[in-house]
């Protein structure tokens, strides 16, 4: 007999992601004016992420190119943002900055708005190491 695993769906990752950043203290405590839109693109799928007063109010999944406006993009590749996700990630890949510059992680469009919400962001990001890679 065989088991065999499924990742969650693009959605489920979705719908945790949001939880897991509407209940975390951090992000809460320093996310009153955390308000943008941005794209996690994973090459193998896409999520646009737009976080009004520190909530998450849409985790768009795999939209078309011109569906779900947003202002700066995180870019990289599925292996990547696997990395991403382990509970221990390997050396460079524990951040966005550290992937930028020894990795293939892009960062793309309004980066003022990216570094306006830099520690919201980041800790969004780490959470991946809770709930696992979006791919």
């Amino acid at each position: 007999m065989t088991v065999s695993t499924r990742a969650p769906s693009r959605q489920a990752w979705a719908e945790a992601f949001a939880d897991a950043s509407d209940s975390d203290a951090e992000i809460q405590a320093h996310g009153k004016y955390f308000n943008c839109s941005y794209l996690i693109d994973a090459t193998e799928h896409t999520f646009v992420v737009r976080v009004e007063s520190g909530k998450v109010t849409e985790v768009a999944v795999d939209p078309g190119p011109l569906d779900v406006p947003y202002q700066f993009a995180i870019r990289a590749s599925a292996e990547t943002w696997r990395e991403f996700g382990k509970p221990v990630p390997a050396p460079m890949y524990h951040g966005i900055w550290a992937a930028s510059f020894q990795r293939d992680m892009r960062l793309e469009g309004d980066l003022l708005v990216l570094m306006q919400n830099l520690r919201c962001i980041t800790r969004q990001i780490e959470l991946l190491r809770v709930i696992g890679s979006p791919v």
